[in-house]
């Protein structure tokens, strides 16, 4: 059994026991967050929606909330003595798919 959801703008195959990183979500950890944008759900048959599968909810807890990895932006025009250094650290969710129900 799994399920397609939809959060943050991208999509994600889950089953039971799985653990994602999704874009941030405005909930604490050890909160239960309801995913309610079902794509597609597989139990026996295969049961896709237009857009959306009705009556189709996974529902998950939220591990831990916290920061990705550094990345180093760099910019600079050539010839021209102008450069520029950022970092960027984009935030995310820990969450364990629970049910699909």
């Amino acid at each position: 059994m799994y399920a397609i959801i939809e959060t943050g703008g991208k999509q994600y195959r889950v089953e039971p026991g799985d653990v994602i990183y999704v874009e941030k979500l405005d909930a604490e950890a050890e909160a239960e967050v309801i995913f309610d944008k079902v794509v597609a759900v597989k139990k026996t048959t295969l049961k896709v929606g237009k857009p959306y599968v009705k009556d189709a909810i996974v529902k998950g807890t939220v591990v831990k909330n916290g920061k990705g990895k550094k990345i180093t932006v760099f910019t600079y025009k050539p010839k021209k003595g102008s450069a520029r250094k950022m970092g960027h650290r984009q935030p995310y969710t820990k969450v364990q798919i629970n049910e699909i129900a």
